[in-house]
């Protein structure tokens, strides 16, 4: 019979993340004996970290599975022009936050793993971080946006302006792929480290 210590919730927060040698706070009269950084802090940024992640991966994944694929079915110069809609829409906060603010956390996940490496869990939050943002928000920065930056300059209606897009739904596909793997391996992860 699991008793209440054997929830995850508290199983993370009464082990994982804590700096070698430091102990949690027992309740009693010295909160110096607290640790430096709440166990508790660090599962409820993972679990964000972990949401995040996964919600940007199925946006992601979307494109991979059947977006792109009805954008190439329509001719070059519609498949181009609901692409450019597509990315100047997607300038927005509610992308942002998802896609900005997961990285936000990972880098501060991460830096905790680093500072306490012996920690449980720590090589599970180092990796996710990782994975996310060099999977997610670098294939973006050097892979995908040079591409769609590419594509809005091109002339929808001429021959050059059609090669590009047939080239573009291979390459951009590919590189979205790349990223929506690495965003779901690093949900894994964050997951891997809860447990």
């Amino acid at each position: 019979m699991r008793g209440p210590a054997d929830s995850p919730v508290e199983r993370f927060s009464a082990s994982a993340f804590l700096p070698a040698g430091a102990a949690l706070y027992d309740g009693g009269s010295d909160p110096q004996k607290e640790a430096p950084v709440s166990s508790t802090l660090i599962f409820t940024l993972t679990f964000a970290a972990t949401l995040g992640s996964g919600l940007v991966a199925g946006i992601f994944y979307g494109f991979s599975s059947f977006i792109m694929g009805a954008l190439g079915r329509l001719p070059a110069p519609q498949g181009i022009a609901a692409m450019h809609s597509i990315n100047v829409v997607v300038i927005n906060a509610k992308f942002f936050v998802a896609f900005f603010g997961t990285a936000a956390l990972c880098l501060v996940l991460g830096v905790y793993a680093l500072l306490n490496w012996t920690a449980d869990g720590a090589w599970l939050l180092l990796a996710g971080a990782a994975l996310y943002l060099v999977g997610c928000i670098g294939v973006t920065m050097g892979g995908n946006v040079p591409l769609n930056n590419a594509l809005a300059r091109a002339a929808p209606e001429s021959a050059e302006g059609a090669a590009l897009w047939s080239r573009y739904l291979v390459v951009w596909t590919r590189w979205n792929s790349v990223r929506t793997a690495a965003s779901l391996a690093a949900a894994a992860c964050f997951i891997g480290a809860m447990v």
